[in-house]
């Protein structure tokens, strides 16, 4: 199975001729932000995060060990060390209970969905049920710039759908909140059926 260094490499290529061994977090940089602003720090620390996630998902790194290596990487400086120690540690040790409150919104076996994906929804849970600070519309929208980064072609879809499923549960409040205060959930509109009513005239 290809690492996730691996895929990150094949998907920076163009960005790689701009400098001569660039860093893993340093390509992904270039390729995802070109476009855009530059990037928080605390979208880099999702992003070092979904990285250590790989890795103890594939080789079984400790926590510890994983926390010890992305410390030294270059450019972790330049993220949030203390989201990425949270959401790193904290989907590690609640792995098996997100896992559970996952799998009834997926459409496949949990082993089956690609390493990547799993990282970024059990990452994604497990901020969606425990940082109430962060709104839960921010870790959906990161979780899909994950995916569209590092994961399949439609992987961002897939993420897309079985967080906003999970978030209409473990952030029913918030979500209500939102409905109630300008924020309302988008409903289908109804189609609307025209009757056209005959006119009757008066006898004289």
């Amino acid at each position: 199975m290809k690492s996730l260094v691996d895929a990150l490499e094949a998907k920076t290529v163009k960005a790689e001729v701009k400098t001569a061994a660039p860093d893993v977090a340093e390509a992904v940089d270039e390729t995802t932000a070109k476009k855009g602003p530059p990037k928080s720090a605390r979208r880099r620390s999702r992003e070092f995060a979904l990285q250590a996630l790989y890795q103890w998902q594939v080789a079984a790194h400790s926590a510890g060990d994983l926390e010890t290596q992305f410390s030294e990487a270059d450019g972790f400086k330049r993220s949030d060390v203390t989201l990425f120690s949270a959401l790193m540690r904290g989907t590690i040790k609640e792995s098996a209970t997100l896992i559970e409150q996952l799998t009834p919104h997926l459409d496949r076996a949990w082993t089956e969905v690609s390493p990547i994906e799993r990282g970024i929804l059990l990452m994604s849970s497990f901020e969606l049920k425990h940082m109430p600070e962060t709104p839960y519309r921010v870790i959906i929208n990161e979780a899909i710039e994950l995916a569209k980064s590092f994961g399949g072609t439609d992987g961002h879809k897939y993420v897309n759908g079985i967080l906003d499923k999970l978030a209409a549960i473990v952030r029913a409040d918030e979500i209500t909140h939102q409905a109630t205060n300008g924020h309302p959930v988008k409903k289908r509109a109804v189609p609307t059926v025209s009757v056209k009513q005959r006119r009757v005239s008066k006898p004289e």
